[in-house]
């Protein structure tokens, strides 16, 4: 993955991240958010998989319902952000894809292989979002009272 700061205002950082083939998305997106210190972002990409994980929450269950794409997809919107989980960032992205046939897919990206490309652009906001688990779902979602605005520098 290459990335690369397309601009910065303030404590607003702007990232271009361009990943390679083969590179699994999700993971090189949380190393990468690790590595800069980010605790909270948006993000959107576009481009393409050579296979992807999708995933729907069953409130029954308390789980995900799993679609597993083995085979070539386009990436025709990628959404998601990056906040503090236990004190770490933690990659939260939904995504839909298309087949050849232009039947479309979509849900929570639980993992995606890239093939050829991947172009996310990725905006850092100056204030921490922190994740904490709801009791009824199981699942750790962005908490505003939680959060906090980090002092001036």
């Amino acid at each position: 993955m290459k990335a690369r700061v397309l601009d910065r205002i303030g404590r607003v950082t702007t990232w271009v991240l361009i990943f390679d083939k083969d590179e699994e998305v999700m993971a090189k997106l949380t190393d990468f958010a690790t590595a800069e210190g980010i605790s909270a972002a948006h993000f959107t990409a576009i481009g393409a998989f050579k296979d992807a994980l999708l995933g729907y929450f069953d409130p029954t269950c308390r789980d995900y319902v799993k679609t597993s794409i083995d085979e070539q997809v386009e990436v025709l919107s990628m959404d998601g952000d990056v906040a503090l989980d236990r004190g770490d960032p933690k990659v939260h992205a939904h995504v839909v894809v298309s087949k050849a046939d232009g039947r479309a897919y979509g849900g929570h990206l639980l993992n995606g292989r890239v093939w050829p490309t991947l172009e996310l652009v990725l905006t850092e906001s100056p204030e921490h979002l922190r994740r904490r688990t709801d009791r009824e779902s199981g699942l750790a979602l962005i908490d505003l009272d939680a959060s906090a605005t980090p002092p001036a520098t």
